[in-house]
């Protein structure tokens, strides 16, 4: 009986995924990690607009490319600010699969290394390494359907430091939390820093119910990833990436001047005050105070 209960636990053991230290960190820096927005063509403009009156900042000049490898036409600029960076596409022609669902760019020193780490840790290449007009790219896929796209630059590029480093929110349900956190900080060099598993529901809109809430950090910047049973009512998960801001009220005013809709009033949760808007053109974030 012994020997029969030793055996299935060493199947157990040996049948769950087992990655590799990785000895090489290929992040950049969180200002050259993007949210990737795509707006209509023909809100492009008000969108960049709206978001540099919310936070600040500054933004790259305009031009239209294409940035996929099969043919396609895309206005495209990079929005800088204090809060976080942003890379706002507004597509000519129709957006080529797989690319719209991907949430975040990120910079690497070396785009073959990197995308190989990516999946020997447990990510899925959704479209093989392509030139742009700036340099090479991936999108990939980790546990639970989280899609980011990976990518190099010919010139290094030279961003000023964040003054405040943007959340990238991520919703999951148990089927895929621990795969996705295991995946990513093993890719990352990511470490846990809380992981809450019996957090308020009402941060991501389910009042009276707990949920688990981890936050990782990492050479790519901030996560938290939110482990629930995924009834989200509208706009949880659709918020990407959340904002931190030092008076959240002042920067909601700002907001709403340039056209942009509180979609969940400022509220208390997780020590901080937050809130969720959308911007012209559809963005949704999540913006917030520090405790």
């Amino acid at each position: 009986m012994k020997r029969f209960t030793f055996l299935i636990a060493a199947a157990v053991l040996t049948s769950a995924p087992a990655y590799a230290a990785e000895t090489t960190d290929y992040a950049v820096g969180a200002q050259y990690d993007t949210t990737h927005v795509y707006v209509p063509q023909d809100q492009f403009d008000t969108f960049v607009s709206s978001f540099v009156a919310t936070f600040g900042g500054t933004t790259s000049k305009q031009g239209e490319f294409q940035v996929t490898p099969t043919k396609s036409l895309t206005k495209s600029q990079l929005v800088l600010t204090p809060s976080g960076t942003v890379s706002v596409f507004g597509f000519k022609t129709p957006i080529p699969y797989p690319f719209g669902d991907e949430r975040t760019g990120y910079l690497v020193t070396d785009i073959d290394a990197a995308v190989a780490s990516a999946v020997k840790h447990g990510a899925v290449r959704r479209i093989a390494t392509f030139p742009d007009p700036i340099g090479r790219d991936s999108v990939v896929q980790w546990p639970g359907g989280v899609n980011m796209q990976i990518y190099w630059h010919t010139a290094k590029p030279s961003y000023p430091a964040l003054a405040s480093v943007p959340e990238n929110r991520v919703y999951l349900t148990p089927d895929a939390a621990d795969a996705f956190v295991r995946s990513w900080t093993g890719y990352a060099h990511g470490k846990v820093t809380a992981d809450d598993k019996a957090a308020s529901g009402a941060e991501i809109g389910e009042p009276g119910k707990t949920v688990r809430r981890v936050s990782i950090d990492s050479g790519y910047g901030k996560m938290v990833v939110f482990v629930s049973d995924g009834q989200l009512p509208w706009p949880y998960g659709r918020d990407m990436t959340g904002y931190a801001v030092p008076d959240l009220a002042a920067t909601l005013a700002k907001a709403n001047a340039a056209g942009v809709e509180t979609l969940v009033a400022p509220f208390t949760a997780a020590k901080r005050q937050t809130a969720i808007v959308r911007f012209p053109g559809g963005y949704i974030a999540e913006i917030h105070q520090g405790a």
